[in-house]
C-alpha cells in the first residue's frame, strides 16, 4: 500500500524529513507546518521552494492538512466573521494544492456536543438541539468550492470535534450529499475516544466509498479521567486492530495513502525519536 508520514511529526525542517523518509523508504508527504508556518501561509516563493524539494527527491504530496474549520462551535454561522477565515484559508490550501499537486486537502469540524441524538426521552432532557444541524451548513461551501476547484476534501474524526467517528464523518457526507468531493479521513485512534471500535465496526462505516485518507498512531484513553496518553504503535488500545484493518485494506484494495502520524515521545519530547520507534511495525503492518 502507498505509505507516507506526517512530515512535521518528525521535524518542521521538510529537507531534514525527507532525509529521514529516504532512510525507512517512505514515498508520500503529507504537509501540515512547514517552518513556522501552516500550510496555507506560505508565500509564493516558499511553495516554489517546497514543491521543487519534494520533486527533486520523488516525494509525491499526499494530503495538505490545515486546521480547516478547527475551533467553530455551535454559535458560529455561515459567513460570519470565524467562518469567512476559515474558508479564506481553505481557499490559500487548495492553491497550493494545485501548485505542489496534493490530491486532498484537509478540513476538520467544529467542537464537539456530547449528545446529539437521543430516543426514550434523551430526545427532550439530553440532547444538545440542533447541535449536529448548525454542521453541514458550515461544510457546504467548502463543498461547493472543491467542487469547482477540481480537489477532494477529507474530513478528519478528530478528538473533542463534532465529527469524531467513522459514523458521523459518514453521516455529514450523506446530509450533504458530497461523496463525489469529500471523504473521510479516518483516524482510528482518534476515534477511540468516542469509543468506537477500528475494526471491524468503523472500517465497515467507510469501505464502500467514503474512504479517502488514513493516519496511523496508537493511544490509550481514559474517557471517565480525561486522559489521553499516546503509546508506542502497537502497544496501545489499538494493538489487535491493526492487523486485521491493514488486511481488510489489501483486500478491498484501498488506493489511498496511510500516513504514519508522529506524535509519540517516550517522555524525551524527541518525536523523531518517537518516529523511529515506531516506523517498523507500521511497515510490517502496512507495507
Amino acid at each position: 500500500m502507498k505509505l507516507g508520514v506526517i512530515c512535521d511529526g518528525i521535524s518542521r525542517d521538510l529537507k531534514h524529513t525527507v532525509d529521514v523518509m529516504d532512510e525507512f523508504d517512505l514515498e508520500y508527504a503529507e504537509l501540515q507546518f512547514v517552518g513556522e508556518k501552516e500550510v496555507g501561509d506560505h508565500t509564493d516563493q516558499e511553495i516554489r521552494e517546497i514543491k521543487a524539494l519534494l520533486e527533486d527527491r520523488g516525494k509525491p504530496v499526499s494530503c495538505l492538512s490545515r486546521h480547516i474549520f478547527a475551533g467553530m462551535t455551535t454559535a458560529n454561522k455561515p459567513g460570519d466573521e470565524l467562518h469567512k477565515k476559515h474558508m479564506d484559508a481553505l481557499k490559500r490550501v487548495i492553491s497550493m494544492a494545485h501548485e505542489v499537486g496534493s490530491p486532498l486537502v484537509r478540513i476538520m469540524t467544529s467542537k464537539k456536543e456530547q449528545i446529539l441524538w437521543g430516543r426514550n426521552g434523551a430526545e427532550k432532557w439530553n440532547v444538545a438541539k440542533g447541535a449536529w444541524d448548525s454542521l453541514p451548513p458550515l461544510i457546504a461551501p467548502a463543498c461547493d468550492l472543491a467542487r469547482a476547484e477540481g480537489v477532494t476534501l477529507v474530513v478528519e474524526t478528530g478528538n473533542g470535534t463534532m465529527v469524531n467517528s467513522n459514523y458521523t464523518a459518514r453521516k455529514l457526507i450523506d446530509d450533504l450529499d458530497a461523496k463525489d468531493v469529500l471523504k473521510v479521513l479516518w483516524d482510528p485512534a482518534n476515534n477511540c475516544w468516542c469509543h468506537e471500535q477500528a475494526f471491524p465496526n468503523g472500517y465497515n462505516e467507510v469501505k464502500d466509498g467514503y474512504l479517502g485518507h488514513i493516519h496511523i498512531k496508537d493511544v490509550q484513553v481514559d474517557t471517565p479521567r480525561a486522559l489521553l496518553e499516546v503509546r508506542q504503535l502497537g502497544e496501545g488500545q489499538l494493538a489487535n486492530q491493526f492487523s486485521p484493518m491493514a488486511d481488510a485494506l489489501k483486500a478491498d484494495n484501498y488506493s489511498g495513502v496511510i500516513s504514519l502520524e508522529s506524535v509519540y515521545h517516550n517522555g524525551d519530547l524527541d518525536f523523531e525519536n518517537g518516529f523511529r520507534q515506531c516506523i517498523g511495525l507500521f511497515k510490517s503492518l502496512f507495507g
